[in-house]
């Protein structure tokens, strides 16, 4: 999707496996390896690590990972972001998991209605809470509108702990300690049979909302509903776009996919985009299109404040 490679992977042994993340590391360095051959810019730009230490949590790739028992029926979705960072999938899943306006199974399916809970991570700090829906909605609300800091990492069903969603947390310029790039967040969600139906779980994202990212990872823009053919950020390196792809997990093999947001539906999704990016745009460097002081840090924001420092007099 646009300028990120994802590698969607089944297997048998269990989260955190060092033997899978191995595979899933080699994979994206003989990927890089191929893009430089080829002249490609930024090739391999999100591999912050020369050496595979064990996991590649922390060295770069955003990882969502789920352990399961396989349903007789396992539908779930795959979700792709480029030019945006984790937070951009806070509204959608809380929407997705705690809005009755959103999924109506939270109000009439029995085994939606004693609701989910939430697992927030600082990413700052490196901490994470968990919090339920519907009880703690409003404290819930209160971290993740925060999109830069706290992020929903883990969604579970309370009836029986099942997970529901996993969405990558990694924030790049935090481990970098400098801009390489914008995070292309990735989120696993399931559907049908105790968690959301799929048009439940594709709602929330007829609405374009604002994410951070796009140009330089310093703007604010509509995040973008598209099919695979049009996963690829062109206008001002945009405007963010979010690819879902809908497969079906047999006897641990991938069944599909099924292009989700290639339907027509979307097609006004995509029009309002477009408009919130015309609008947008005309704001040029100014807030509220430029990001906020504090994400602006990892650009080449603090050069120039240290440049002018010594010209800044009292009144």
């Amino acid at each position: 999707v646009g300028d990120d490679l994802q590698l969607i992977m089944t297997h048998r042994k269990g989260e955190d496996s060092k033997e899978i993340h191995e595979i899933a590391w080699n994979t994206f360095k003989r990927a890089a390896e191929a893009a430089k051959d080829i002249g490609l810019y930024g090739a391999g730009q999100d591999l912050l690590k020369d050496t595979f230490s064990g996991n590649v949590k922390g060295m770069g790739p955003g990882v969502a990972e789920m352990e399961i028992e396989e349903r007789p029926s396992e539908p779930f979705v795959v979700f792709m972001a480029d030019k945006t960072s984790p937070g951009a999938f806070n509204l959608p899943i809380f929407r997705i998991f705690a809005d009755p306006f959103n999924t109506a199974g939270l109000v009439i399916d029995p085994s939606l209605h004693s609701g989910f809970s939430f697992e927030v991570m600082d990413v700052v700090e490196g901490a994470v809470v968990e919090l339920n829906a519907p009880e703690e909605i409003y404290d819930i609300l209160a971290l993740i509108g925060t999109l830069g800091r706290y992020i929903i990492k883990r969604v579970k069903r309370r009836s029986d702990g099942q997970v529901a969603a996993v969405i990558s947390t990694t924030r790049l310029n935090l481990i970098a300690g400098r801009y390489v790039g914008k995070d292309d967040p990735v989120a696993i969600v399931r559907a049908q049979h105790g968690f959301p139906a799929l048009g439940e779980i594709l709602e929330p994202f007829s609405l374009p909302h604002l994410v951070p990212g796009w140009m330089r990872g310093s703007h604010y823009g509509p995040l973008m509903p598209v099919g695979i053919k049009d996963a690829r950020p062109t206008r001002f390196d945009g405007p963010p776009r979010i690819a879902a792809l809908g497969f079906i997990v047999h006897n641990s093999k991938l069944v599909g996919p099924s292009d989700l947001f290639s339907d027509v539906a979307f097609d006004e999704a995509r029009r309002m985009a477009n408009l919130i990016a015309d609008y947008m745009r005309r704001h040029g460097p100014f807030m509220p299109h430029r990001i906020e002081p504090e994400e602006m840090e990892y650009t080449t924001l603090p050069g120039i404040m240290e440049k002018l420092k010594g010209r800044f007099k009292p009144e």
